[in-house]
């Protein structure tokens, strides 16, 4: 716990209480997830540190209870963090535990979507963890990305499978390089599986909407009678 809190391994212990507590009561944390708060989510969620550059801006979209954004802050002082997350008593929660926390200084809070906050902020790298599969993530999370930053994504055993499945989705957006996958933490077994893609220099490309596909023309012996 020291060596990833350093000397606010007491700030995480209250954190890691308010999940408990708090975050039980209001249905952010399942019962069953409290023996294994430090280990599942606290240090799997700091882990990300080893793979933020110095003074990054953070972006955490769907924070729901604050993870990974607020054991990210705690490990790393010299982030700043932003959490956004849609649900209005999740956002009451986060805005709660960063003000019990005494991180006002270096977390913010907003409430919406990815898609709302598009245009307003921006960041060196987005999080996200357990929002959704990459094939979705890609569009809401990379155009929150400045030029030259990374998305950095908590994902599992299934990240190549991902990966794979989303390729369209990043060629489509024009991003050109290759996800990679990053082990994180002291070793595979209680470590962190991340997903981290680079955005690139150029611009992005919008993405199509559902539908907007151009229908097949229907042949004279498909009209309907």
């Amino acid at each position: 716990m020291d060596r990833v809190f350093g000397d606010r391994v007491g700030r995480a212990a209250t954190y890691r209480d308010l999940l408990a507590t708090a975050g039980v009561e209001r249905g952010l944390i399942g019962p069953r997830e409290v023996p294994r708060l430090w280990d599942r989510h606290l240090l799997n969620c700091a882990y990300l540190g080893d793979v933020v550059d110095e003074g990054a801006s953070v972006l955490d979209i769907g924070s729901g209870a604050g993870l990974p954004g607020i054991p990210l802050a705690l490990a790393r002082p010299d982030v700043q963090v932003r959490l956004v997350e849609p649900l209005e008593r999740r956002y009451a929660f986060l805005r709660e535990a960063v003000a019990e926390l005494d991180l006002r200084d270096q977390v913010a809070v907003a409430r919406g979507r990815a898609e709302d906050v598009r245009g307003e902020f921006s960041a060196s790298v987005v999080t996200a963890r357990a929002v959704a599969p990459l094939a979705t993530l890609y569009g809401w999370a990379l155009p929150l990305v400045v030029t030259g930053g990374h998305l950095v994504a908590i994902k599992g055993r299934s990240a190549p499978e991902e990966i794979a499945a989303a390729a369209d989705v990043l060629r489509q957006l024009g991003v050109t390089s290759e996800p990679e996958i990053v082990q994180v933490g002291p070793d595979a077994e209680s470590g962190t599986t991340v997903v981290r893609v680079a955005r690139g220099h150029g611009p992005l490309r919008s993405l199509p909407s559902p539908g907007s596909a151009t229908p097949k023309r229907r042949g004279p012996w498909s009209q309907r009678r």
